[in-house]
């Protein structure tokens, strides 16, 4: 069953697990026991701060890259808005085609450049290149500018299934990763090469540094942060973000297709009079990655769909600077279809929130569905 498929589409996992059977579903776990994952030591935190230095230049250039019609929302812009607001680095938001993004499975943007606008303005290249989760981990443009960057003495940086973007260029054979836990058999299968890592959130090899899933982009762009600016750098922005503590610890065994998944994803998908679009009123000055998880936790319940509204078609700029184009034109939206308020804005927070809310509305069985699908340690 392929990721894209149970991710972002209901009735294709649906379709899928029907043909797989009953027996296959009984097969599952019934359920993942989670266990204490000791410490990182100071030995192997330093050499990860050690490794993600700057490159090249004293204040680095960060690009981050995507396609234009699928290129996953919390993985593109989680690192923009934490980085925009570090302030230790030039940012870029990429496409590869001129126009607009449609990201799944929420939120549409103007990004900031192309790759062939930004080539021709830094031919030396970037310091970091960050490579999101896209539909297609065979896009020929993508790939091929990825590998340009790497030449170029950029460090790649692939947040969660983009591992497998960045497994398709060919810059992880031979070298330690890890990656979205419903990607970790694909990614083994198609680059022997690769030595997977369990139990990191993050991972960093020899120029390439991978994540586990989407949320893990937070821990990680905390540590690039520190890694160019500083300790105390990263923790006056962990408390921006509502972040107390993070490093790349992580319990890889309680992240699996288990029976309750399984079953929610059916039940979720099958109950098609229940399906709704939920509003977002789309502000300015809006916290870009408040609304990417907001929104991608919305349209991961099999349940629901988050759109975005205005008053006009124009874009909307965010907190640090992101273009963000609404989905529909509209002055107001059902009260009782209007994705929760975030009543704190700070970015975990309004993740922890909204896993409440779906709780309330659909149950804690879809809240955890939602979260199995985030890779978040609740």
């Amino acid at each position: 069953m392929n990721l894209r498929i149970m991710l972002w589409s209901g009735l294709g996992v649906v379709a899928a697990v029907l043909a797989l059977g009953a027996a296959w579903l009984l097969s599952l776990p019934a359920a993942s026991q989670a266990a204490v994952q000791p410490a990182i030591d100071a030995k192997e935190a330093a050499a990860t701060l050690a490794a993600l230095k700057p490159p090249k230049r004293q204040r680095p250039l960060i690009a981050i890259v995507g396609i234009n019609d699928g290129t996953e929302t919390t993985d593109y812009l989680m690192p923009y808005g934490i980085l925009r607001r570090a302030d230790v680095a030039d940012v870029v938001a990429l496409a590869t085609q001129p126009g607009p993004m449609r990201l799944h499975p929420a939120l549409q943007i103007e990004p900031d450049a192309t790759i062939a606008a930004f080539d021709a303005e830094h031919p030396d290249g970037a310091d970091y290149v960050i490579v999101p989760a896209m539909m297609r981990d065979d896009d020929a443009e993508v790939l091929k500018w990825i590998k340009s960057q790497a030449a170029k003495g950029a460090m790649v940086i692939g947040i969660c299934a983009g591992a497998k973007v960045v497994g398709a260029s060919g810059l992880l054979d031979g070298k330690r990763a890890t990656t979205h836990w419903y990607s970790v058999g694909e990614l083994r299968e198609k680059h022997p090469a690769i030595h997977y890592v369990a139990d990191r959130r993050f991972v960093v090899d020899q120029g390439v540094a991978t994540t586990t899933g989407i949320t893990a982009s937070m821990p990680m762009m905390l540590t690039l942060i520190e890694a160019i600016a500083g300790r105390d750098k990263a923790e006056a922005v962990g408390r921006d973000l509502g972040l107390a503590h993070w490093d790349a610890r992580h319990d890889s065994g309680v992240f699996k297709f288990t029976r309750p998944f399984a079953l929610t994803a059916i039940g979720n998908a099958l109950a098609v009079l229940d399906h709704e679009q939920l509003g977002i009123p789309l502000t300015s000055g809006v916290d870009e990655v408040s609304l990417a998880l907001v929104a991608d936790a919305w349209s991961r319940t099999f349940r629901s769909g988050a759109v975005t509204f205005a008053g006009n078609d124009g874009a909307i700029v965010s907190r640090d600077g992101l273009r963000i184009l609404p989905d529909q034109i509209a002055t107001g939206w059902p009260v009782d279809r209007l994705v929760p308020a975030m009543a704190d804005p700070r970015p975990a927070r309004a993740l922890d929130q909204a896993l409440q809310d779906i709780s309330a509305r659909h149950g804690a069985r879809t809240a955890d569905f939602v979260a199995m699908q985030l890779e978040y340690p609740r």
